[in-house]
């Protein structure tokens, strides 16, 4: 008998981000997409990651400029993090978003 993985809330999706990033019909990387800049002092790129995953939408994040230093060194990026997620999977992302931060204006 297989024995079932035991998940934790907050843990990280089984499988690296290639396994889980789709793949086009030659079986290569689908094209990532820019889907947002969020500020990273807030944690809000964390939890946005999080909640994205949640629902199957892999995403990169990209730190400009000099951020990847930055949060190196600090651990914040001064400059944001870009969050990017496979092209087929964008118009879902901006949904799930877009209502996020009208539930955030109520």
């Amino acid at each position: 008998m297989e024995k079932e993985k035991d998940l934790e809330w907050g843990s990280t999706p089984i499988g690296s981000l290639s396994e889980r990033w789709p793949r086009d019909g030659r079986g290569e990387p689908e094209e990532p997409v820019f889907l947002c800049c969020c500020k990273n002092i807030d944690l809000s790129d964390e939890l946005l990651v999080n909640m994205l995953e949640v629902y199957g939408i892999p995403c990169l994040r990209r730190y400009p400029g000099d951020g990847s230093f930055g949060r190196l060194i600090l651990g914040i990026s001064g400059q944001g993090v870009d969050i990017l997620v496979p092209k087929s999977l964008y118009n879902d992302a901006k949904v799930l978003i877009e209502g996020e931060m009208n539930h955030e204006e109520l």
